[in-house]
């Protein structure tokens, strides 16, 4: 009988042990609340007190928060910018758990956090883009815009006193609804292709321009050029008939025996029979010796 209650003591105490005492990891911090009401945070962020801690059985409860930086993604949804474009937005954020007591006062767990953030993010996303063109978000101040929302964040979560520090804001996609997208894109395509056609009727007309030009250009060449060359002829033709004319009159009879001489070499050829009468005058300086 003894040893049965012995055994039951031991059990008792061993049970009351357990629920005096608990754990907190290093990655971990801690709140007990007794009967109700917030006591002590345990580990916090700013201190480093992990390990094994004493708590009033049965009337204490710990809640166990993650002390690391929590991601937590929101779904897309469709936002409307400034030019009343429709946007699919894909963000998230990052925070961290900095005052236990105040976080479970206000949100109580991570999921009540979640349900607080999607509302904040929600509201400073449909501000901001609001406020923007379609354009600037999808491909132009994508960093500007995050820094935007991150700040709008911050300042409802700082008013809001959640207990929790934002970390990072980001959108990870900004697009059109995949209608509209192809719609914007048929557009798009149509005004290249019509810019296109510009060009292209453009570039048609300066090259038949140039062409004009170049063809009337090389036409005065060449007629400037023909016009040059008959000149030049002209005065050479001049020039030799001066100097054929001084010959001439230096010695006549010189003159008439050299263009024999040079008739004689285009007329008679190796095998080229000719019929011509002795007494010729062609062969006038054939018939004498001295030449005369």
């Amino acid at each position: 009988m003894l040893r049965t209650l012995g055994l039951v003591v031991v059990l008792v105490g061993l049970f009351v042990g357990l629920q005096s005492i608990y754990t907190v990891d290093e990655q971990e911090q801690a709140l007990v609340v007794v009967l109700g009401n917030p006591q002590d945070a345990v580990n916090e962020v700013g201190d480093d007190d992990p390990g094994l801690h004493f708590k009033w059985p049965f009337v204490s409860q710990v809640y166990i928060f993650d002390k690391r930086n929590i991601e937590f993604d929101m779904a897309p949804e469709e936002i409307q910018a400034a030019d009343q474009e429709r946007l699919v937005v894909d963000a998230f954020l990052r925070y961290r758990i900095t005052n236990p007591l105040r976080f479970y006062q206000t949100v109580i767990n991570e999921n009540g956090a979640q349900i607080r953030l999607r509302s904040i993010m929600d509201d400073s996303l449909r501000g901001v883009i609001a406020s923007i063109p379609s354009s600037d978000v999808i491909s132009g101040q994508r960093a500007e815009l995050m820094e935007r929302v991150q700040a709008q964040v911050e300042g409802q979560v700082a008013t809001q006193n959640l207990g929790i520090e934002v970390i990072d804001v980001r959108i990870l996609r900004a697009d059109l609804p995949q209608q509209i997208a192809n719609q914007v894109f048929q557009r798009m395509r149509s005004e290249r292709e019509q810019e296109a056609a510009r060009i292209r009727a453009e570039g048609e007309q300066s090259a038949t321009e140039i062409r004009a030009d170049a063809d009337r250009e090389a036409t005065i060449i060449v007629a400037e050029a023909r016009a040059e060359s008959e000149r030049i002829r002209g005065e050479g033709d001049a020039q030799r008939n001066a100097i054929y004319a001084t010959a001439y009159g230096r010695d006549v009879e010189f003159f008439e025996f050299y263009r024999s001489m040079k008739a004689y070499e285009l007329a008679i050829q190796n095998g080229t029979p000719i019929v011509i009468p002795p007494d010729s005058e062609f062969f006038e300086y054939f018939r004498s010796q001295s030449g005369q």
